[in-house]
């Protein structure tokens, strides 16, 4: 699909006010659309949800970047709606996208979990009301990395389409399904798959006490679904949740650190499992 003709120079226009109220859950959420900012996840959402994609924005200069370039011409090989426009109108719509922007439709990023094609040995990561989305974002994006099935959000966790989740899993947002639930519909998921359930916790409780993480790896069934479940980033998970799974697993600490950052662990704890399931 060619170029669309008319350069938009106009930052007040109706189209670029639309697209400036995808910055709010309100309007996203109104909209059924999301904008992905930024050359690296604009390629992504090109490569895996071409048909997601309702319209992509490029600043008027692109010809001299060969990035820029390279993308938009994979955009318009996938028959999508390019625009040009000035650095002012990119500016307004945003200011991360370094030139290039794409408006996404919300469905692209969110799937239902039934309709998952995840097989019995898939390692997957779950977060319950998992709040800031730079962590959210790293999760995801170490999600990918370790060759998780799927991410699942439980309970009232941070919309995966905020700009800030979606500018800090640089793409990875599209290479993993992400579903959400109740705590119970998780719960009942997991036992319907057969799941072994890794909580990711210090402490552990009186019933389920914490064991080592390489302790755990080691007596690991890696034939059976992994879920490990993290927890909110001020207060972990209830004792009740860690009550919920199989066991509660904690990360050892050699320093004089009393804890590590959700996200920290999340890609310390996923990798772990992934290596141990490739050996």
């Amino acid at each position: 699909m060619p170029l669309n003709r008319e350069l938009m120079d106009n930052p007040r226009a109706t189209r670029v006010k639309h697209i400036t109220e995808l910055a709010s859950r309100k309007g996203r959420k109104r909209a059924r659309l999301f904008l992905v900012e930024g050359p690296q996840a604009v390629r992504e959402a090109i490569g895996y949800a071409a048909n997601s994609v309702r319209d992509v924005y490029v600043d008027e200069n692109w010809r001299q970047s060969r990035v820029l370039r390279d993308i938009v011409n994979s955009a318009m090989d996938s028959e999508l709606y390019v625009h040009e426009a000035t650095s002012a109108v990119m500016d307004t719509l945003s200011q991360d996208c370094q030139g290039i922007c794409a408006v996404v439709q919300t469905e692209a990023v969110l799937s239902e979990v039934a309709d998952l094609d995840i097989a019995d040995s898939s390692l997957i990561a779950a977060c319950w009301q998992l709040r800031d989305p730079g962590n959210a974002g790293t999760i995801i994006r170490a999600a990918d990395a370790s060759g998780c099935a799927a991410v699942v959000l439980v309970d009232e966790c941070v919309d995966v389409t905020n700009p800030k989740v979606v500018r800090s899993t640089a793409g990875s947002l599209f290479h993993v399904p992400i579903a959400s639930m109740t705590e119970e519909d998780f719960f009942a998921w997991s036992r319907s798959q057969n799941a072994l359930m890794t909580a990711a916790d210090v402490y552990g409780t009186d019933k389920t006490p914490v064991t080592n993480l390489q302790e755990a790896l080691a007596t690991t069934d890696f034939q059976r679904m992994q879920i490990v479940l993290f927890g909110n980033e001020a207060r972990g998970l209830t004792p009740e949740l860690i009550d919920s799974t199989d066991r509660a697993v904690a990360i050892p600490l050699y320093g004089n650190a009393e804890s590590l950052n959700v996200a920290i662990s999340a890609s310390i704890m996923l990798y772990a499992f992934a290596l141990r399931a490739h050996e």
